[in-house]
């Protein structure tokens, strides 16, 4: 289905565009970074905290993981601070990209089981389809990121992955 090459070219991608997003948002003031802008999380900012904490459990549920939700609490109003976000949202990159380099293309075989919210339904998904996942969903919202910040007046960088250096 996907290789680890995939996974480490798609990591490379999230550091990137993580950082062209956060660079273009450091532009504004932190009001307009929580202003309501219409979108499914409301704000920009409330939309790359579900956006980081997303990411950890998802990466948690690689890792094996089976409870995520009982040590990753989700938020989308923490952390508040704009420094203390950037520092946060760059370690969580280096975490996608470190788990990525340790992977083998066997690492993608076979299922993961995980428990949400309550803990009482198991789910039981592929471990490629759930890497895949992963990198999808931080493209869906970092595409509702992108448009906030164009209207807001920013100018983040291009989306294309053919521009990752």
């Amino acid at each position: 289905m996907i290789s680890a090459g995939y996974c480490r070219l798609m990591s490379r991608y999230n550091t990137w565009q993580n950082t062209s997003l956060v660079t273009a948002a450091d532009g504004l003031t932190n009001e307009d970074r929580w202003k309501d802008r219409g979108a499914f999380f409301q704000s920009i900012a409330a939309t790359f905290n579900h956006l980081y904490w997303a990411d950890a459990l998802i990466l948690e549920r690689l890792k094996g993981n089976e409870r995520p939700e009982e040590t990753v609490k989700h938020s989308l109003t923490s952390p508040s601070d704009w420094v203390d976000f950037k520092a946060l949202r760059f370690r969580r990159n280096e975490e996608v990209e470190e788990w990525s380099e340790s992977l083998g293309d066997a690492d993608l075989e076979g299922m993961l089981v995980w428990y949400p919210g309550d803990g009482f339904i198991r789910i039981e998904k592929p471990k490629a389809l759930c890497a895949i996942q992963l990198f999808n969903h931080q493209t869906h919202h970092r595409g509702q990121i992108h448009a906030m910040l164009t209207a807001a007046g920013a100018e983040p960088e291009p989306t294309d992955v053919q521009m990752l250096t």
